[in-house]
């Protein structure tokens, strides 16, 4: 993978490398054309005034006549035409003209043959006018470059000068700029490649540290964490998203691990309790007087166990992904006062008193009667079993917005500070509770996930004596058969 993207990384840079090369060499060249015609301007300004100061010799000049205007005027003239082999032509108002026609057909036959009156009339005509020139023309040979300027003397046009010289002569010279272009592009390219290659193994690092700690995680080390603290921010991010689900991972193995730990423990007290006291009926340590007593306790344990196992698979049920509710609308004050009925017995036992508290009564829900009754049954268990000899319960509804809310509360020993915020956890109870009770410790858990699969929540409130545990569901409608039967009755 790293070096895919290293290959097209680089192919990426070579491409732009190669496309800023092209820019750069056209830009050369259309520099160094636009510099070429403004010395070859120049050039032609000084021939005009030279030819300026030379106006009554110019035919003279061209019979090789020795005045020093005449030399340097000449001197001029063969210095641009070595310079850029251009064909020069000096003619004033008269009609005298010089030029260097011969010189040009003998080195340059094609391009001399393009030098025709009638090519160059117009041109003259223009700039005898008082015009400068500067042209790009085609030609039968090729295109031609032309600049023309006149010479005055004072306001007054005396003549011009012309000078024209094939096009490859201004645009070519590449051996002057393209060096400097080959060695720039090369220079780029490796500074970019290497540039490349450092970032992309920068990027790339915290990816190798992912797939690393991936490795250890399904080995089963969950310890492992991707460190991306210099990374990009988009890298960041995955290294952060990976390392919560490594984290979440973490912690689901440390309850798994902890889960099976407590189940082994809540599954072997009472298993051990059985067994020994079997063993003891069985090899007559235990007398048969006193067997009696003691098969009561093994029922005590065998019903304990029964309790735990049926728990586990409650929860176990619950939290099966296909695990659905069987929604309807009835009335949780009713349901609140069949569990008191079938908790009498416990009631009457302990002396406690309940004190129902219904704001809303009739309260309609819409819930799974049958796991809402489960709720309701633990949150009963538990009240009862941590409230004192001659306590007290209170239950209690009300509404509020769309919501029905349900309190639990007792005014038992209550729940330590220390423990308040492990009470939903699994075997919570059974492992580490300061409390005097027997239990499984799932209770609470199976409460919490049947209203979180109702959408809905359970806490622990803040009392001053006990403990109070309140539960939200949606509000529902009253059913209609209900309703008839009550309009009934009260007719």
């Amino acid at each position: 993978m790293f070096a895919r993207i290293m290959a097209v990384m680089l192919a990426v840079v070579v491409l732009l490398t190669s496309v800023l090369s092209v820019l750069g060499a056209v830009m050369l060249r259309n520099q160094q054309t636009a510099q070429r015609l403004e010395e070859l301007k120049t050039a032609g300004r000084e021939i005009a005034w030279l030819a300026s100061l030379n106006r009554a010799s110019t035919t003279a000049l061209m019979l090789g006549f020795n005045d020093d205007t005449q030399r340097i005027l000449s001197w001029k003239a063969n210095q641009v035409y070595e310079q850029y082999g251009a064909y020069i032509c000096v003619v004033d108002r008269r009609g005298r003209m010089m030029d260097n026609f011969s010189v040009t057909l003998s080195a340059n036959p094609d391009f001399a043959a393009t030098l025709t009156t009638a090519s160059l009339g117009q041109i003259l005509s223009d700039i005898l006018s008082g015009e400068e020139i500067s042209l790009r023309t085609q030609s039968s040979s090729g295109p031609l470059f032309t600049v023309g300027v006149p010479f005055v003397q004072g306001e007054q046009v005396l003549g011009a000068v012309l000078i024209q010289t094939p096009t490859q002569t201004i645009e070519g010279g590449e051996k002057t700029y393209l060096p400097r272009v080959l060695l720039v592009a090369a220079v780029a390219l490796l500074l970019s490649g290497a540039a490349v290659l450092l970032l992309t193994r920068q990027v790339l690092k915290p990816l190798r540290q992912v797939a690393g700690v991936a490795h250890a995680m399904s080995d089963g080390d969950f310890t492992a964490r991707v460190d991306a603290e210099n990374a990009p921010r988009e890298i960041s991010e995955v290294a952060s998203a990976f390392n919560n689900m490594a984290e979440k991972l973490a912690d689901t193995e440390r309850n798994r691990r902890e889960f099976v730990a407590n189940v082994s423990h809540e599954l072997k007290s009472p298993i051990t309790a059985i067994s020994g006291l079997v063993q003891g009926m069985e090899d007559g340590t235990i007398p048969p007087e006193d067997q009696g007593k003691y098969l009561t306790v093994v029922g005590q344990e065998t019903r304990r166990l029964s309790k735990l196992i049926g728990d586990l698979l409650s929860l176990s049920r619950l939290e099966r992904e296909d695990a659905q509710l069987q929604l309807t609308d009835f009335d949780i004050c009713e349901m609140l006062r069949r569990a008191i009925i079938r908790r009498m017995s416990d009631l009457e036992e302990k002396e406690l008193t309940v004190d129902c508290d219904f704001a809303a009564d009739p309260c309609y829900v819409e819930a799974d009667a049958d796991r809402l009754e489960e709720v309701v049954v633990n949150l009963m268990d538990n009240a009862i079993k941590f409230t004192p000899q001659g306590g007290k319960l209170t239950l209690s509804t009300r509404e509020e917005g769309d919501r029905c809310f349900i309190t639990v509360a007792d005014n038992g020993t209550g729940i330590l500070p220390e423990d308040r915020p492990h009470v939903f956890e699994r075997f919570f109870t059974a492992d580490r509770a300061h409390t005097s009770g027997k239990g499984t410790g799932l209770g609470l858990s199976i409460c919490q996930r049947i209203l979180e699969m109702h959408g809905q929540a359970i806490r622990l409130k803040d009392t001053e004596e006990g403990a109070a545990f309140e539960f939200t569901l949606k509000k529902g409608k009253k059913p209609v058969r209900k309703a008839a039967a009550q309009e009934a009755e009260n007719a």
